[in-house]
């Protein structure tokens, strides 16, 4: 009988056999067995801070999914999705619970979907109390009634300290995360990044909902008004998609992941992942705010002599976290569920300097960028990344996908015109030039862009076609310099801006054809459009 065969009931606890399994404890108790552990310490502002080890992003190359006769002919197979065989699977299974057998586990009932018609109840089984505070803050939370009769829907196992031998067991390196749609259970191995944690769960479901809901699932966060109008922002890690989102003249939805169907949105976690890299109060007070008791901050770095938190500091990596629970911001709506969303904003760090702060997309061009999700990677997020480098990532979540991103692309256009939802392109990276010459745009233009079409401002405003992707530029915007709306405007050279913009649109064709073949005329026909500029 494995620990997972075991009664998980609190009563558990007193039973001799079950003396290593720590069922649902709360955070307090998990912070102190860290604590006692030293596998972290307490800041100044009261979080958990720890260290991940050796991975300190996810590492995407080191993800699987068993092919079966539920995956063979139904998955993207590829890159992003590398099959295993289910004999590889269960042997390594296998391993990672007699691993765990004689240790201490920590094993949390959690659920992900605020919306209950689509609600799938999680076991989440973790070696250190840490990564169990972090699946309590991220995922939603059953009341006591509920854990009373919880029947778990999916399984996660997290073994950080096994380590897979390549040549015997078949991975690709030491580290491992496997998931399996039949058994419906994540294996995850040789990483304590609890980022493999979150992003697994949220990969089975971009493959359930499409698939048997009908359901849109996004990376994205979202907010609303008073007045029940949503917006949701699409994004990259890095790209602002949760500061953004964190307005204090707003609602929080979620941070990071929803899904869309025919009447609503709603978040699929009961928490926030918050990047932390140069965190001040002042320039995001929300998050930073919310770092306090019962939140785990990962990878973070102090001031000498202190448990004061540095944010600027990056010696251990530029992808340091929060990650706390989403009533930690304030105004954080419960259930986290909002109406059809008026407006949509894709979010994009153009580290080349071409895409203008804001632009209109037509449905079209709405469905070719959200397939293209183009941005700046900012490094830190995924292993093996060191600087900032440009990027596509389809339906910006690539590594998430495990369905071709064109099905995707249609289910959010249909939607789109279903339901007369404005988009909008929102470069977040620099202006006047390349990242190494040019300015990044200030957050506060951002914001005030983004306020003007909450508001209604940019309605009856004049737009101008950009001549390498077609988009639609807004003449004016308020509190916003005219000058630097229209980006060529901003560069002294203007040969170079030419230059730069039509290698820029290349590349986007360039990476459209690999997924150009399932692609409808719609969709083909939002792309770059380079005309001649005469100076």
């Amino acid at each position: 009988m494995s620990i997972l065969d075991k009664s998980t009931k609190s009563n558990a606890l007193k039973s001799l056999r079950d003396k290593h399994i720590f069922y649902n404890l709360p955070p307090e108790i998990l912070i102190e067995k860290t604590l006692k552990l030293n596998q972290g310490l307490i800041t100044e502002s009261g979080a958990l801070a720890v260290n991940t080890g050796t991975y300190t992003g996810r590492s995407p190359k080191d993800k699987f999914i068993v092919k079966d006769e539920i995956t063979k002919d139904t998955i993207w197979w590829g890159d992003v999705n590398q099959p295993l065989e289910t004999e590889v699977f269960e042997n390594l299974y296998r391993k990672v619970i007699s691993y765990l057998e004689n240790k201490d586990v920590y094993i949390r009932d959690s659920y992900v979907c605020a919306s209950n018609e689509y609600r799938l109840n999680l076991k989440i089984v973790t070696e250190t109390p840490w990564q169990n505070l972090f699946a309590n803050n991220l995922f939603l939370r059953p009341t006591k009634p509920e854990l009373e009769n919880f029947v778990p829907d999916w399984e996660i196992i997290v073994a950080s300290g096994f380590y897979a031998n390549p040549e015997i067991d078949g991975t690709r390196q030491s580290n491992f995360t496997i998931i399996n749609f039949k058994r419906k259970k994540i294996l995850i191995g040789g990483s304590a990044y609890t980022g493999e944690i979150k992003k697994s769960v949220f990969t089975i479901l971009n493959f359930i909902l499409p698939k048997e809901r009908k359901v849109l699932p996004m990376h994205c966060s979202a907010n609303s008004s008073a007045k029940k109008d949503t917006a949701i922002f699409f994004g990259l890690s890095g790209t602002g998609k949760t500061t953004l989102s964190a307005d204090p003249e707003r609602e929080l939805i979620g941070d990071d992941e929803h899904g869309w169907d025919d009447t609503k949105i709603f978040n699929f976690e009961g928490g926030c992942y918050a990047k932390c890299v140069n965190l001040t109060q002042e320039k995001e007070p929300q998050i930073f705010n919310a770092i306090k008791k019962g939140t785990l901050l990962e990878n973070v770095e102090f001031y000498p002599g202190t448990n004061k938190v540095d944010y600027s500091n990056t010696s251990i990596t530029e992808n340091t976290r929060a990650a706390y629970p989403l009533h930690f911001i304030n105004n954080a709506i419960v259930p986290s569920i909002g109406d059809i969303p008026k407006n949509i904003f894709f979010l994009t760090c153009d580290a080349f300097g071409i895409l203008p702060p804001i632009s209109k997309l037509t449905p079209g061009q709405a469905m070719y960028h959200f397939i293209s999700g183009y941005t700046a990677k900012v490094a830190g997020t995924e292993a093996g990344i060191n600087e900032p480098q440009a990027t596509f990532s389809a339906c910006f979540g690539e590594p998430f996908l495990p369905l071709h991103p064109t099905e995707y692309a249609e289910i959010l256009g249909n939607k789109i015109k279903e339901h007369n939802v404005k988009v909008w392109l929102i470069n977040t990276g620099w202006s006047g030039g390349e990242y190494i010459v040019g300015e990044r745009i200030k957050l506060s233009y951002t914001r005030a862009m983004i306020s003007s079409v909450l508001e209604g401002k940019l309605e009856n405003a004049e737009y101008n076609e950009d001549d390498y992707f077609g988009l639609a530029i807004p003449s004016s915007c308020p509190n916003v310099p005219t000058e630097i709306l229209d980006p060529r405007n901003t560069w002294i050279d203007k040969y170079r801006y030419d230059a730069i913009a039509e290698n820029l649109a290349s590349m986007f064709k360039t990476n459209f054809k690999k997924y150009s073949e399932f692609a409808n005329a719609e969709i083909l026909k939002g792309g770059p459009s380079i005309k001649s500029h005469s100076l």
